[in-house]
């Protein structure tokens, strides 16, 4: 243990030790040159330098445009112009495939190589929609209107049998469904109906008592249904997912017949389209009642 102190001790007392580093002439023996250090100074300074070199490596490697000819460095601006290339190279390549389809398309037309419609949105037939519908059990307010309309009906003259002498103003009709209406009935625009909006899978309810006339599935409409009320009186309902009555059934104001959905072309959204003809002009629905 003294031996390794000992050893210890000389060491850090040679650390500190003063040298003399001297250039003489060969010939005349003078002094040209005379450095005195330390061998701790020298070690301090050797280290100081080598951090100093290599921070100021990093630094032109980093902040100067020397880093471009390093392999793995980019320069940020070709990095952005090769982002921008390749994202025009995608769109083009995208709207390449749009006209080649396009001219495919035309080509078949033309050819007459026109594929049949596949009916597009059409509901799976595996699927039970009946049993789907929110509304199987009448809500409290739904069963209180129904006791408020049977009340009136049992006591009211204007709720009679309609003839062709009293005209509609004699109907009472029943809400098919209950939504926000987000398109009115515009026949300028030749949007003969109103658009009810609503969560998915609601259940569409006869407007009047009366006859299926058509029950069926269109392109542009989907899943559509028409009911023949008296007085020449007509109901439509359109873009249905699925149809719970079949052409010729008899139906009562108020019974479930669809359910609502986005089927067909012209629609965005699970909604209900929603006309009244009669004498074969349409009317207003939201003249006759509250959606």
């Amino acid at each position: 243990m003294p031996a390794e102190s000992e050893k210890k001790r000389t060491l850090a007392v040679r650390l500190r030790d003063r040298y003399r580093l001297v250039i003489l002439n060969d010939s005349s023996f003078e002094e040209i040159f005379v450095l005195k250090l330390r061998p701790l100074s020298l070690f301090i300074g050797a280290g100081a330098t080598t951090i100093l070199l290599i921070t100021l490596g990093i630094f032109i490697v980093s902040f100067t445009p020397l880093r471009e000819y390093i392999p793995g460095y980019i320069d940020t601006k070709i990095r952005r112009s090769l982002i921008d290339l390749a994202a025009r190279s995608d769109s083009m390549t995208y709207e390449l495939d749009l006209k080649t389809k396009y001219i495919e398309n035309i080509n078949n037309v033309i050819t007459g190589q026109v594929k049949t419609d596949s009916m597009r949105k059409k509901p799976d037939p595996r699927v039970n929609y009946k049993s789907l519908i929110n509304t199987n059990k009448a809500s409290k307010e739904d069963s209180a209107l129904r006791s408020e309309i049977e009340q009136r009906e049992r006591y009211s003259l204007s709720n009679a049998k309609p003839n062709a002498n009293n005209g509609i103003s004699s109907f009472f009709f029943f809400t098919p469904l209950k939504g926000s209406v987000t398109s009115s009935f515009k026949a300028r625009d030749e949007h003969y109906g109103v658009d009810v909006a609503t969560k998915e899978n609601e259940a569409i309810k006869a407007a009047l008592d009366g006859t299926v006339i058509m029950a069926a599935w269109t392109t542009e409409t989907g899943y559509s249904m028409q009911i023949q009320h008296s007085n020449n009186l007509v109901s439509v309902y359109k873009h249905c997912s699925a149809l719970m009555k079949k052409t010729g059934n008899y139906v009562k104001a108020g019974e479930v017949i669809a359910i609502v959905g986005n089927s067909g072309e012209l629609t965005t959204g699970p909604h209900l389209h929603f006309e009244l003809w009669y004498n074969g002009s349409p009317i207003d629905p939201q003249d006759y009642m509250v959606f």
